[in-house]
């Protein structure tokens, strides 16, 4: 019976476990002359039948530095995950092997550095300082007033009107945009109509255009970022000038009682009953975005307070991931890759440099609520997840009628599981918390 494996364990920085690695004598032996049987069995030399030629004939043709090799290539996997398997270690990459002595009659030396998942040094919740949000989500008359001016917009009249531009009307305009001294015609318009108002138009341009009469120009100075999806203005400063041809006024038909009918299917039947239910819609969606709020300044306060080396090679994992998802992207707006980022002055390298800070900070978040999900029992079983499935598809349209083929999905099943985690997560950290 062959001697076991002297297998030796240290911690390094990064997440990585160094593992040295001893290989009795006879194991190298035995190794040597499987490859020599092997080879020996190809080996065509003259003056031979094939795989009849002497051994010691085959070794010599072959010569020592190349038979070596041949040993390297058939023990060291073996050896490797043998000696993972008795330390209990889960490797989230090919480890790094380093042969330190390897010759017949003598043991072997490897050198094995693996990176594995990190430790994560979990804070206590319920020590937790929580900052609380420095603005208001209370629903007030004006708020209400803006989105009922909103389900009445489909219904607007809309009048040429000769006067200046206000906010809320639809302008007629002419729009050329230069960047490094040149007209990006891509960008350029004639005789669009915009939305003057906020969300629609870009907040330099709704600065500029109210007060302009039919036939002047006005001009912003627009920074794009880095993200745009045109490369001819991503990360750089552009003029806009936008010419007004003409003015178009919006007229809201009054909320009255008909008007409520109308709009609700009878549902609501006077304009206050409406009014109410508009309210108390606009208040439960402030009551989610309290809550929303609440997690991810919970959420902040946990990964600031707890500790984990995220490990480079899932950093790497992750900007690849991320690399790939932009590629295709591009690809759909006919663009490539390598013409994006000329664009952008970056090489792949640079630009794999510049998104590695966040790429770290979102693995630290999932990192740290992964522990979270594991100390606290979180993760959903089979059945938990299939009826979380069950439930989501009865919510969305498109989704209902799938029900069995989602559930025969095992990447749709990750999906969902994921997604039911995560929000047993937020919830019970809300719960300790508080």
């Amino acid at each position: 019976m062959p001697e076991p494996l002297s297998v030796v364990t240290e911690q390094l920085p990064k997440s990585k476990l160094g593992m040295t690695i001893e290989v009795p004598a006879d194991v190298v032996d035995a190794t040597y002359e499987r490859v020599l049987n092997r080879l020996a069995s190809r080996a065509k030399i003259e003056g031979f039948r094939p795989g009849k030629a002497p051994r010691a004939l085959v070794e010599s043709r072959i010569g020592p530095a190349a038979l070596r090799e041949e040993v390297v290539e058939t023990m060291v996997p073996e050896v490797v995950r043998q000696a993972l398997d008795e330390k209990s270690i889960d490797p989230i990459d090919n480890p790094d092997i380093e042969v330190l002595e390897l010759e017949r009659g003598r043991p072997a030396r490897l050198k094995a550095t693996i990176s594995v998942m990190p430790e994560v040094e979990l804070a206590d919740v319920k020590t937790l300082k929580i900052e609380p949000p420095d603005h208001s989500h209370e629903v007030t008359d004006e708020m209400l007033e803006r989105r009922l001016d909103e389900l009445r917009e489909p219904m607007a009249e809309i009048t040429p009107v000769e006067r200046e531009v206000r906010t809320g009307d639809l302008a007629v305009i002419d729009i050329e945009v230069e960047a490094d001294g040149k007209v990006v015609e891509s960008e350029s318009r004639k005789s669009t109509e915009a939305e003057v108002k906020e969300g629609v138009l870009l907040p330099e341009l709704l600065a500029v255009l109210p007060g302009t009469f039919g036939g002047e120009t006005r001009e912003a100075k627009v920074n794009f970022p880095e993200s745009y999806s045109n490369p001819e203005l991503a990360g750089k400063e552009a003029t806009i000038r936008v010419t007004v041809q003409g003015v178009k006024e919006k007229v809201l038909p009054t909320l009255d009682d008909a008007l409520t009918q109308s709009m609700t299917n009878g549902k609501q039947e006077t304009a206050g009953a409406y009014r109410t239910a508009v309210r108390e819609e606009l208040e439960e969606s402030a009551a989610a975005l309290v809550k929303m709020e609440r997690e991810q300044a919970v959420v902040k306060a946990l990964v600031d307070a707890s500790a984990v080396d995220v490990p480079e090679t899932l950093v790497d994992r992750e900007l690849t991931s991320q690399l790939e998802a932009l590629e295709r992207s591009l690809n759909r707006q006919g663009m490539k890759l390598d013409r994006y980022l000329e664009y952008l002055g970056k090489s792949v390298d640079q630009w794999m440099a510049d998104e590695r800070p966040e790429a770290e900070a979102r693995l630290k978040v999932d990192l740290v609520l992964a522990e979270f999900a594991r100390r606290e029992g979180l993760d959903p079983s089979d059945e938990d997840v299939e009826k979380y499935l069950e439930e989501q598809a009865e919510q969305d349209d498109e989704l209902k009628g799938q029900v069995a083929e989602l559930k025969s999905s095992a990447s749709v099943r990750r999906y969902f599981a994921s997604r039911l985690r995560r929000r047993r997560v937020l919830d019970r950290l809300l719960e300790v918390a508080s």
